[in-house]
């Protein structure tokens, strides 16, 4: 008699099961992951008008992320590719906004004004939720405490912050320091910009009140010496220092000069005339190559100046805020809220985007920032173009312009990563 475990039934009966196992294993593990090995990208925007100015891009168009970075631009990409996929029908995509004026070097001297003090911001509460990925800290820290400037904020926050750095060694400080020639010293400057020079993408000088151009020739030797542009907040002089010897003399080509709709009374040239008229050498300087930068601020933006001057012809090259715990609470309020005034004041939505992207990138040689070139860390915004009336002030109880509409950041992604998400587009309902 043939026990069971001889009997050749039972044993071809086992070989089949365990040739059925060992074949059918490669398909049943192909099926379970071919949903994974078909899902490409980690996000993927659809539906959305892209506007890439660097790119010449301003159409309908989806955009795929992997990692970090910007991984396909083209029309109707597949949603069975994404693992996540964002609707944005209807809304504007771009690259994350650049805010080339800002004052971030926040901390708990009671003295310290925009210096470790009080009056700056801690950024990301403040740019994340406007589509701001990228902001420049103008002149808060100088040579003598840039690297506090790097480890208490740069170091630890998640906005991409970059600093021009201030000609006086104490940084902006307020007076007596910002008045101190002494402390103005190009070659500590220049050195410390060339140490950093992945963080310090400029120079900048501020509030000074004397009639002499000693700081402003300081300030352009230290551009030079570190080869980055140089930023200036001109003074407060009283007459006022000239405008035009400024422009056509001092600076240089690609050199900034902020709040240029600011000025007009005490220690500032007007950019126009009291009869509003745009002073004749301004366009001029601007062909020079002198970039002309918003800088809102507080009390730096009047639509006195920036409304004949558009008038006129004449167009920002950068629109950045100036932000502080001031400006924030006053007519300047946010990145969006700045853009929105141009849009409204004669700009269109793309020159608006590339005023606020791709320019300030090349501005402070920064040409992997402003874009959604495939490759590029994936830094964007999604903005919302509303429709109504809606109401836009200089300073707290002062001017108001009226305007049919007004710029809203529903989404930013910074380096892949969705960081702040207005109306949940990235969220299921709460009973699905």
């Amino acid at each position: 008699m043939i026990s069971p475990s001889h009997n050749p039934s039972v044993s071809i009966k086992n070989r089949m099961s365990l040739w059925l196992k060992f074949s059918l294993l490669p398909i049943l593990i192909y099926s379970f992951t071919l949903p994974l090995a078909a899902q490409q990208y980690d996000i993927l925007i659809k539906g959305g008008h892209l506007m890439d100015p660097k790119n010449n891009i301003d159409e309908p168009m989806d955009i795929a992320i992997k990692g970090e970075q910007v991984a396909l631009v083209q029309k109707n990409i597949s949603s069975e590719l994404a693992v996540q996929v964002i609707d944005a029908s209807g809304l504007h995509v771009c690259p994350g906004l650049v805010d080339i004026h800002t004052h971030n070097f926040y901390g708990l001297d009671p003295y310290g004004q925009y210096s470790n003090g009080y009056n700056s911001l801690h950024p990301d509460g403040f740019t994340f939720p406007y589509g701001v990925t990228t902001v420049v800290d103008t002149g808060g820290s100088g040579w003598r405490n840039f690297r506090q400037f790097k480890e208490q904020v740069i170091d630890r926050v998640r906005t991409r912050v970059l600093a021009m750095l201030n000609i006086v060694g104490h940084g902006m400080k307020g007076s007596p320091y910002e008045q101190n020639l002494n402390d103005m010293d190009p070659k500590m400057t220049a050195m410390v910009a060339r140490q950093y020079a992945d963080h310090i993408v400029g120079i900048k000088v501020a509030h000074y009140s004397g009639h002499q151009w000693e700081q402003i020739d300081r300030l352009v030797e230290a551009g030079k010496m570190a080869n980055i542009p140089v930023m200036v907040d001109f003074g407060g002089a009283n007459p006022p220092l000239s405008l035009e010897t400024l422009f056509m003399e001092k600076l240089r080509p690609g050199d900034i000069y902020t709040h240029i709709f600011g000025g007009g009374g005490f220690g500032r040239e007007a950019i126009v005339d009291l009869g509003g008229n745009l002073r004749p050498f301004v366009k001029t300087a601007q062909e020079r190559g002198i970039v002309y930068d918003v800088g809102h601020g507080g009390s730096s933006f009047a639509f006195k100046h920036a409304i004949p001057a558009m008038e006129q012809g004449l167009k920002p090259n950068t629109i950045s805020t100036d932000s502080h715990m001031s400006s924030i609470m006053s007519g300047m309020k946010n990145m969006n809220n700045v853009m929105s005034k141009f849009l409204n004041m004669g700009m269109n939505l793309n020159e608006v985007v590339t005023a606020s992207t791709w320019t300030p990138a090349q501005v402070i040689n920064r040409p992997e920032l402003g874009h959604l070139s495939v490759g590029a860390e994936a830094d964007i915004a999604i903005l919302n173009v509303l429709e109504g009336n809606f109401g836009f002030t200089e300073k707290t109880g002062e001017g108001k312009m009226m305007g049919k509409h007004k710029i809203e950041n529903e989404l930013t992604i910074k380096a892949g990563k969705v960081v702040w998400d207005l109306n949940g587009l990235t969220a299921p309902l709460w009973d699905e």
